[in-house]
């Protein structure tokens, strides 16, 4: 069983709009899975729909290889893009508490609190106020709230919102970590460079459907367009640029002030190669740069969800 969670041909509806529409999607264990789509797309559906919050009205959810079942609760940990925390509630109070909803004894609740507290330097929180912290340190009490049950399954939705730089990279690295040890997680964000730095699978989203789905780095791959930034040097950039255009596509040209280098992005053709340029690139100039563009992650957001409007 190389999937943790399975969701298949999932239907929600309210009332007239449908929010989720057949929507399939598997996340693989021990994966960092990116579910992403615009605003609107269905994303908090399927969310609430794993953590049982909702029920679908048709389709079903696997966990682990079973029917997503009640108690699964205990082994999934959810950090919502809605803070969730009692503002006037002691912390280390409100934590326990929290902890022993997810099935732990209030024994382990400390043990693991302590932990977390530590590793943070945030011990001094623990009889403050929720309301007496800033927005990035609620967060990361939050953070620990969520990850403290040793979950299989762990769901964070823009968990680095309100999180000034160093604190998104703790946070970033601690997400790496569970990962390394065997946690599975879905990871949703609006932020494309998150996702390119951390996803291994992603599913895409858009008008309640599932657009696209897979391996970040297979969908790159089919998302390239044979395209080349090229950099050259020669005696006429100008004349060496028209001589170009006339013969492959030229989406970009720009010069380099200090030395003069001409930089292109060349679209090739079906009939040509990446060595049938470079070769008479060659021929014709001082090849100083030649590196295929890969789409990253908002390049590929943006064009699968522009294709899918043209389709609709």
């Amino acid at each position: 069983m190389n999937n943790l969670l399975v969701v298949e041909n999932v239907t929600k509806q309210f009332g007239d709009f449908t929010a989720l529409n057949n929507v399939s999607i598997s996340v693989p264990k021990n994966s960092i899975f990116g579910l992403l789509g615009p605003n609107g797309a269905g994303k908090t559906t399927l969310i609430r729909i794993i953590n049982q919050i909702t029920m679908p009205d048709s389709g079903k959810v696997l966990f682990d290889g079973k029917p997503l079942k009640p108690e699964d609760v205990h082994t999934i940990g959810y950090l919502p893009e809605e803070r969730g925390l009692y503002k006037n509630m002691k912390v280390g109070e409100q934590a326990i508490y929290l902890a022993m909803l997810k099935g732990m004894s209030k024994k382990d609740a400390k043990e693991n609190l302590k932990y977390w507290f530590d590793k943070f330097d945030i011990a001094s929180w623990w009889n403050k106020k929720i309301s007496e912290l800033s927005k990035g340190q609620a967060q990361k009490i939050q953070f620990v709230i969520t990850v403290m049950h040793k979950p299989k399954l762990l769901i964070f939705d823009e968990v680095f919102s309100g999180l000034d730089p160093i604190n998104a990279n703790l946070i970033r690295d601690e997400i790496l970590e569970l990962r390394k040890n065997g946690t599975t997680i879905i990871f949703s964000t609006h932020r494309m460079e998150s996702v390119e730095e951390l996803c291994d699978h992603i599913a895409l989203l858009d008008h309640s459907n599932k657009i696209l789905e897979g391996n970040l780095n297979d969908i790159k791959k089919e998302f390239k367009t044979n395209t080349f930034e090229v950099g050259l040097n020669s005696d006429n950039n100008d004349a060496l640029e028209k001589e170009i255009s006339e013969r492959f596509s030229i989406s970009k040209a720009s010069y380099k002030s200090l030395e003069n280098d001409l930089k292109l992005n060349i679209k090739l053709g079906v009939n040509n190669t990446s060595s049938d340029l470079i070769q008479y690139l060659s021929s014709k100039a001082q090849v100083n740069h030649f590196v295929e563009i890969i789409p990253n992650a908002s390049d590929i957001f943006i064009q699968a969800v522009k294709n899918n409007s043209n389709e609709g």
